[in-house]
């Protein structure tokens, strides 16, 4: 296990800054998620960590020592990659063997680190059969097994289920979770789906346009967002805005279609004159319909029209126009709602976020 430490690491091609000013410090055996839309920078921070793309600002250090300048041959990283980069005419056994051997690692090693890999991947009686005889999930596994062999300080995952089906990804996921907390190696993990990264992260970066926007755990994150795109990107469904106005001496805000009193809580984090202009936050979880919900009255109401039904088998899934937004809420199915129908939402308000209008930046949460 290896503590990692990134210290104002920073990543420009020309006049391009892919990555700007990049800090995290990770525990022992910590797995990280890196997470964000496609073109953050998260696959280039990950690439610099493993010492295949060269820091142009900043420190990078292993257990203190700074890996700057350091190949990535010596930086003792193993990395997964979204593409399963195996030897097409090499089984399986000599496909995890590779390295070591590359290394000169005594043979009777390379067999007892081989097979006790299988063993952990359950792909034992796969060790004699090549790629091309494997399924996606397979040759997944055999990545990994490559990986474990080298018994390396960290391990980079660089969106390595990406290729799989949807039922495939889900059992891989869970595999490496395992799969973490039966090998305790310190990870970085890569992916742009953001319920990979709050089923597998002890934390999560997420990351926008090479900037970090906000690092926490999972619950942190979709409790105490920091601003409105992490607030948005956290979450499925995500959660809905509406823009609005403080008003009634900073005791309510409203908006077209709706009035939704502020408790206590908000008005002492707000501390916003009325007339001030702010995004209002919801979750789709925390609405519901009024005569068809438990939540409490006393969070306010809004109004609007359905514009289409989604059915999800036990729930269905529905948005809502509200003063021109589209909301999403989820409802029972057997609520009996309608693509036309007007309908008034229960909300609850202790669970509503505001964000500043021009900043984005969360007026009722401390960033987690």
């Amino acid at each position: 296990m290896a503590i990692v430490t990134l210290e104002n690491v920073s990543k420009r091609f020309g006049d391009v800054i892919a990555v700007d000013d990049f800090n995290l410090e990770t525990e022992e055996g910590e797995f990280v998620v890196l997470v964000g839309p496609s073109g953050c920078g998260k696959s280039t921070m990950l690439r610099m960590i493993a010492g295949l793309e060269a820091i142009s600002d900043g420190s990078m250090k292993i257990d203190g020592h700074v890996v700057n300048e350091l190949p990535s041959r010596d930086r003792d990283i193993a990395m997964v990659f979204q593409s399963y980069a195996l030897y097409p005419h090499m089984n399986v056994y000599d496909n995890m063997a590779f390295s070591l051997k590359l290394r000169k690692t005594d043979d009777g090693e390379i067999r007892s680190r081989v097979q006790d890999a299988a063993r952990i991947l359950g792909i034992e009686a796969l060790l004699d059969r090549r790629p091309a005889a494997l399924s996606g999930g397979q040759r997944q596994r055999v990545a990994l097994g490559r990986a474990i062999v080298r018994e390396p300080q960290v391990f980079l995952m660089d969106e390595p289920l990406s290729n799989l089906d949807a039922t495939l990804r889900v059992g891989m996921r869970a595999e490496i979770a395992k799969l973490h907390r039966r090998l305790g190696v310190t990870s970085f993990y890569v992916t742009h789906d953001q319920i990979e990264a709050m089923t597998m992260g002890q934390r999560i970066v997420v990351m926008r346009d090479g900037h970090i926007q906000q690092i926490s755990t999972p619950t942190a994150l979709y409790d105490h967002p920091a601003n409105k795109f992490v607030a948005g990107f956290i979450g499925s469904p995500s959660m809905n805005f509406l823009r609005a106005r403080i008003t009634d001496n900073g005791a309510t805000v409203t908006g077209e279609g709706f009035s939704l009193p502020l408790d206590d809580a908000h008005v002492r984090a707000v501390r916003l004159a009325s007339g001030s202009d702010v995004w209002v936050g919801i979750r789709p979880e925390y609405l519901g319909l009024a005569g068809y919900t438990a939540i409490p009255e006393g969070g306010g109401t809004l109004s609007g029209r359905v514009e289409l039904v989604e059915p999800l088998g036990p729930v269905h899934e529905v948005q809502i126009n509200v003063g021109g937004e589209l909301l999403t809420v989820q409802l029972d199915r057997h609520a009996g709602v309608s693509t036309g129908d007007n309908i008034d939402l229960r909300v609850e308000a202790a669970r509503v976020h505001l964000f500043d209008s021009d900043s984005e930046v969360s007026l009722t949460s401390d960033g987690g």
